[in-house]
């Protein structure tokens, strides 16, 4: 056997978000993915990673005045970031040899740990110019082009880390985009399906079976050939169709929701499989501001590698975590105000609302009432921040983007809303944490996770939330925030329960948000530092790391 000090956990994500410049990543999956490698370099973990170089990005997000999304190509070069390795694989597609490289970019931590990222290419010399543009965008194109896609990232992430001679012991797929890798093992190890299974761990993040990539058995045909005999794909993939989730869940040892909520819903959708949960976390130092970095390093020094430090947040004065706060809140009002030049007001009480525009994710459901809106802000002045972009092909989400501009109109003279085009890492970064409330309304149990409140809470930002994901974990009414609506496991009709969640939304927000905020200072920042405190401390990707090192790797 081998020297197990040298072999190394290879981890695959369709998209990783190691940098703004690097347009790897379309949202919260590859946040998530580059934190987890981010803290497996701080906690120096014999861990690789494995993506697609993806050329031509997700897009570049413009606005209209009326907010109608216009989505442009993004393309960066790779060249100026990473190094182009001599190796060189090949997969089969369409009956036809698909040339691929790899791009190595080296994730370098303070701590001196090192994690290699491979991004695969196949603008390679000898491919087609069809197969060339395979790497191109990122969950771009058609199901053909995703199934080739899924190919070069799964197949063709398995041999090159065979060409480039590391030996992996465990192999970690990060959604159901990367399953083609348990079926190359497959092949390889003879159809030894426990065999496969043992070196393979599997993290679902979609609580919704609409979620999961599914492709027919006729386009899996043409495409990948037979790669694997159909009857075996069809007894590990599922009968009808190749449904990718169905495959990672039936060839890994280890599977796990994003949550405990997550977990539980996971095991209700896929009855007989045992489904852990290991929640989500954030790579602290990345998502904490400036102000409050220098105040943690102050009084917490560590913190940055032991995130857990975070719980004694009270040794910091309270009038130093309010100036933080406003040095971090001035940055973003700011900035508002010289793109959209609305007249923002930093003294004014500021809600943030910034994730992929979704259908499910109810960005709008602030503005059931305006009439109470209104009232409620004339009480106790409101201003909101909006941003995110809506899948090119999700015109459900586009279409909430228009409407939250149709709104933004309709309330011009009483409150001042913006939404802020092209959201990307650095903008997320100023959002989250210059906001007073991180407000999160998705339709339950549609949210595996989620990770931004984590992240607002690590600047000291409270959290309002729709009890769902993460936040049930991490809420303790009036304590670390508040919940809107009723728990997830109250059996009610669904009109119910958006009528309670609209009701507890406004009723909140008027009778306990606005005045803790405009009238109770020293209530408002203890509520922050229980942010800090309680949820900080524990939400955070080296404790999550720390359990796949016990749980599922070794």
């Amino acid at each position: 056997m081998q020297n197990q000090t040298k072999q190394k956990v290879a981890y695959f994500s369709m998209e990783i978000a190691l940098s703004n410049d690097m347009h790897t990543y379309s949202g919260g999956l590859g946040v998530l993915a580059g934190d987890t490698i981010r803290s497996s370099a701080d906690l120096k973990l014999p861990l690789v990673g494995v993506s697609l170089v993806s050329k031509k990005g997700y897009f570049r997000q413009e606005l209209t005045p009326e907010g109608k999304q216009i989505e442009h190509e993004d393309p960066w070069d790779p060249a100026k970031f990473m190094q182009l390795l001599p190796e060189e694989v090949t997969v089969q597609i369409q009956s036809r040899d698909v040339h691929v490289k790899a791009w190595l970019y080296n994730v370098v931590s303070q701590t001196g740990g090192v994690v290699p990222v491979y991004f695969l290419d196949t603008d390679v010399d000898g491919n087609s110019s069809e197969d060339r543009e395979i790497t191109s965008f990122l969950y771009g194109g058609d199901e053909r082009y995703r199934l080739k896609q899924e190919i070069v990232l799964g197949t063709g992430g398995v041999r090159m880390l065979e060409k480039l001679g590391i030996s992996i012991r465990k192999y970690h797929m990060n959604e159901g985009h990367s399953a083609f890798l348990a079926l190359e093992l497959l092949r390889q190890q003879e159809m030894d399906v426990e065999k496969v299974r043992s070196s393979c761990i599997f993290t679902t993040h979609t609580p919704v079976e609409a979620g999961q990539d599914k492709f027919s058995y006729d386009l899996v045909k043409e495409v990948l050939g037979d790669h694997v005999p159909l009857e075996v794909l069809k007894s590990i993939g599922g009968e009808d169709r190749l449904n990718m989730t169905r495959l990672a869940l039936n060839l890994s040892d280890y599977i796990n929701g994003v949550a405990k909520r997550h977990s539980e819903s996971s095991r209700e959708m896929f009855p007989g499989y045992e489904i852990h949960a290991i929640t989500n976390g954030i790579h602290s130092y990345t998502w904490t501001c400036e102000s409050f970095r220098r105040l943690y390093d102050k009084y917490l020094p560590g913190w940055a590698n032991e995130p857990n430090l975070l719980v004694r947040v009270d040794l910091i004065p309270d009038e130093e975590v309010w100036q933080a706060h406003r040095e971090a809140k001035k940055l973003l009002i700011d900035h508002v105000n010289k793109v959209a030049n609305i007249g923002m007001n930093i003294d004014v009480l500021t809600l943030g609302f910034a994730r992929r525009a979704t259908e499910y994710k109810r960005a709008t459901l602030i503005f059931s009432d305006l009439q109470k809106l209104r009232r409620i802000s004339r009480k106790a002045p409101l201003q909101i921040v909006f941003a995110g972009k809506a899948h090119p092909k999700d015109y459900q989400g586009k279409r909430i983007i228009e409407q939250i501009f149709s709104y933004t109109q309709k309330l011009k003279d009483d409150i001042k809303i913006v939404y802020l085009e092209n959201y990307d890492l650095i903008t997320a970064a100023m959002v989250i944490a210059g906001v007073d409330v991180w407000l999160n309304t998705p339709h339950p149990p549609f949210e595996a996770s989620g990770t931004s409140g984590m992240k607002a809470a690590h600047n000291g930002v409270v959290n309002f939330s729709v009890l769902d994901g993460w936040w049930i974990e991490g809420w303790m009414e009036g304590i670390t925030g508040w919940s809107i609506g009723p728990p997830p496991e109250e059996r009610i009709s669904p009109e119910e329960r958006s009528s309670r969640e609209v009701d507890d939304l406004y009723n909140k927000l008027e009778y306990i948000i606005a005045p803790m905020f405009y009238t109770k200072r020293d209530e408002w920042i203890k509520t922050m530092k229980n942010s800090i405190g309680k949820i900080a401390y524990y939400f955070n990707s080296h404790r999550m790391m720390r359990r796949y090192i016990t749980e599922a790797y070794f």
